[in-house]
Formats: structure tokens, sequence, C-alpha cells
């Protein structure tokens, strides 16, 4: 989880007011943008198990949606903030924007551990959470998703409060559902597999072979294990993984040299991405602490976990031989450790770019949903390669036009794109 003292909104917001002055965006412009439009922060009272009664804080925080409906992820979380849900909701509008998909930025969250809940509590908080809020989401106002710790599960209860509530049946309210209950083919593997589409393009750029190179990767929730997965069908090795141990509340990484195998992995796994050391130990793997994936020596590292896991204080550690950094997070480096990375010469793939594959397939799911007609899992990875294929060549194309990172063309070219939507419908 974040440092403490690090407020993730005040990162997003000073990220977007420096790439505003290189835009020389109208100060009405900025104001617009750097705030969310309208946020909801709302108690949700649920009857537990033993039959207390435990009232949740939630949050739905809708970004802007100039371009579309809103769309962005729930997240459980006991550390869970005001502040980073609006700083996810405004990443999820950059990220929309940059990947040219037709929708805002929104996020969602409930400040839970659903470790020390049943699944009855999980979907009292889920069903409370739509109460809560089902007048102002919709499947042409505001969609929600999975995202830390909530599954497809969870998004069917939301699902089925939501039409309970208004009376139709709207898959398209919700997207990373099961698949046969309106769930998109491809979509659990959409994530990880998109941060690896920019990552093969990158090592193109770079002239490397992604088959000989190596990686260091933060995390083994789902979108690592599927980052992972595709980074090793391409013949790249990962050396080590990060988790969250739950029993001990902190994090371990996982390392094998000559590179960890994936299936064995996830056989002693549980669903919140927690390794169990003991069966770990016992298949070779050596168990160092967490924060020091980050010193591995390989070509690329992915942050896929949390926020803010790059920084000033830590961005040193990295080897000298690494060239590329891909984010899988959210808002993983700070702006300061993202300077050390650019005056290093290591590549950036930006979180909102890298990990775009995700947001684009609930696209997908939704553009489904809505007609009522579903594609084979192939069709919808060959529509997700080709548009991040083409999301990441468009920012190259001004990374090299401009000599800049490639997180301030992307960031340039995904504020022009909404600052440009809010002028047109005449908001400023």
């Amino acid at each position: 989880m974040a440092e403490k003292g690090f407020n993730a909104y005040k990162m997003a917001q000073d990220q977007f007011d420096a790439v505003a002055e290189k835009l020389e965006l109208d100060q009405a412009s900025r104001n617009l943008l750097r705030e969310p439009l309208r946020e909801y922060h709302f108690s949700i009272p649920v009857r537990m198990d033993d039959g207390t009664y435990r009232v949740f804080k939630g949050f739905r925080v809708q970004h802007n949606d100039a371009r579309g409906p809103c769309k962005g992820g729930i997240r459980f979380h006991p550390q869970e903030t005001a502040d980073t849900v609006r700083a996810l909701a405004m990443w999820m509008t950059w990220k929309c924007a940059v990947a040219d998909i037709p929708l805002g930025g929104g996020k969602g969250g409930v400040i839970c551990d659903p470790h020390d809940l049943s699944m009855r509590e999980q979907e009292g908080i889920c069903r409370g959470w739509v109460r809560q809020v089902y007048q102002n989401v919709g499947p042409f106002k505001d969609v929600p998703a999975p995202d830390v710790m909530t599954s497809g599960q969870h998004m069917l209860w939301m699902l089925d409060e939501y039409e309970k509530l208004s009376g139709g049946k709207y898959p398209g309210f919700i997207t990373g559902k099961p698949v046969g209950m309106g769930g998109s083919l491809g979509r659990t593997e959409a994530t990880g597999y998109g941060v690896i589409y920019h990552t093969r393009e990158a090592l193109k750029d770079l002239e490397m072979d992604i088959s000989k190179t190596t990686a260091a990767v933060q995390g083994f929730g789902n979108v690592a294990q599927y980052t992972i997965e595709l980074y090793n069908q391409y013949g790249g090795t990962v050396k080590c993984v990060s988790c969250w141990n739950q029993q001990e509340k902190k994090a371990y990484t996982f390392v094998k040299e000559e590179g960890i195998y994936l299936k064995e992995l996830r056989s002693i796994t549980d669903r919140y991405g927690s390794i169990d050391f003991d069966k770990a130990k016992a298949m070779g793997y050596e168990r160092i602490p967490g924060d020091d994936w980050i010193e591995m020596n390989v070509d690329i590292l992915i942050p896929a976990a949390l926020e803010n896991s790059i920084t000033a204080s830590n961005v040193d550690r990295i080897d000298k031989r690494v060239k590329l950094v891909s984010e899988g997070a959210n808002g993983p480096t700070t702006p300061e450790a993202d300077s050390v990375l650019s005056s290093r010469k290591i590549m950036v793939i930006p979180d909102f770019l890298a990990n775009a594959g995700g947001v684009t397939c609930s696209y997908f799911e939704q553009v489904q949903c809505n007609m009522n007609y579903y594609w084979s899992r192939d069709e919808v990875l060959g529509k997700l390669d080709e548009k991040m294929t083409q999301a990441f060549h468009g920012v190259l194309d001004l990374t090299k036009h401009r000599n800049i990172p490639l997180r301030e063309s992307a960031y340039m070219i995904a504020i022009s794109r909404v600052a440009e939507a809010c002028h047109l419908r005449g908001w400023i």
C-alpha cells in the first residue's frame, strides 16, 4: 500500500497540472479537468453473520463523462480513501482517452477487508453499494467493473441488485461478469495481456528480442498472472514475483533465477494472490523481503500491484540493466522517481497506457451486452491487440516528434482529447 503521507490525488493533479501548462490549456479547462465532476460518499449498513450490524464506507467518483459514460472499477480495501478513488477516477479518464474509446473516467470503493468477511457479508456490501447510487449509474451513465479484491461474483450481485431496482435487464450496466452471464471472453486476461502488447512494441523500438529478456513482477493478482502468462508465451523469463501475505500482513518476493513456473505458483496461491510460503520453498523458490523485487538484475520491471511502488526513496535501487518499466498497476511511479528514470534513459510505459487493456475489453463487453451478441475469444483478443498497438504507436510517435517521455506524450494526447470534447459540448 502507499507510503504514509502519500496522496494519490495530489499526485494525479500534479501530473495533470504539468501537462496542462505545456498544452497551454485555458484556466477554465484546467479547473474543470483537475477535479471530479461529481462524487458520492455513503454508508452501507450490513447485517453480519453473527447478527450484529456493521456500517461500511463507500464511494463513487465520476471524474469526467464528456467523451461517454464513466467507466471504472470498484475496489474493496481496508486502506481505501476518497482521495485514492478520486485519483483513480482521473486516471481512468485519461486511460479511456489515450486508448481512444468513447468512455469517461469513474472509480468506486468500499473500506473493507474481504479476507475477514464471509461471502454473504460481501454480497450485502455489494447490494448496499448499488442501493446507494443506482440512480446515478447505469449502462449509459456510469459502468462499474471489478478492481482490487473484487470479482465477477461481486459484479453479478451488483447487477442483480441494479436490475431489481430498475425493473429491467441491463447486462451492460456492469462489466467483468462471468462468461455466460454477460461477460466477455478474453476479459480475464485483458489487462495483463494489454501490458505485454505494449511491452512487445516497446521492446521492438528498443531493438530487444522479447524472447531473450527477463522481468521482475510486483504482485501476483489477476493482472500480474496474465502479464506473466503472455510474456512467457513470447519467450520471456520472469525471475520473481511479489505478493501480500495476509497472515503476516506484509509483502514477500518469491525468486527463482532460472525463471518462475506460473502454473505451479498458481496452484499454491489463494484467490487474493497470496502465495503459500512453505509450498513455494519446497518447489525451490527463495523468499526475500517484498520490496526487493525492485533490485532484481533484469531487463524489465513490471509493477502490477498497488500505487506508489517506485518512489524517490527506492528508485536508486533499480539495477543498471533495466531498460523498461511497464506499469501494470495504477500510479505505481511517483513524479520524483519518474524524473530519475527519465535521466537514466529507462523507458516507462505509463500506467494509463500500459494497463488500458482492461478498460478496453470492458468496453468490448459493454458493446456486446448492449448488442446482445457476443464475440469469440480470438476476436476479442485480436481487437484488443490492434487497439493497444495503435494506442502505443500514437504515443510513441509524439514522443519521438517532441523528444519527450512516453508518459508526457500519453497525457498530452489524452488531456487534449478530453478538453476538446468539453469544448465541443460547450461546457467551457
